[in-house]
């Protein structure tokens, strides 16, 4: 009897699809720093370049609590294997 492993195929579309976009997003504001940082001739607006990095932080820490809300523990069992050298 075969397996449907569709919903499974289409989690791990969803999965990689977010996860670009994550590298994205990143990739993104680094490159809108240097966007400012370049187009200021070095005297960058201080509240211009605070604004692009506490919106990162805000990101950075949305995506963690997501990570770290949506990852089950790692069984007991696993954790000791993960241990030895």
């Amino acid at each position: 009897m075969a397996l449907d492993i569709t919903a499974l195929q289409t989690a791990v579309a969803n999965q990689t699809t977010v996860d670009a976009s994550v590298e994205t997003l990143i990739t993104g504001m680094a490159a809108q720093i240097q966007t400012l940082i370049n187009a200021s001739g070095s005297t960058v607006d201080p509240a211009a370049l605070q604004a692009l990095v506490d919106t990162m932080t805000q990101n950075n820490a949305a995506l963690q609590a997501a990570v770290s809300t949506n990852t089950p523990a790692a069984p007991a069992s696993a954790a000791v294997a993960a241990a030895k050298p």
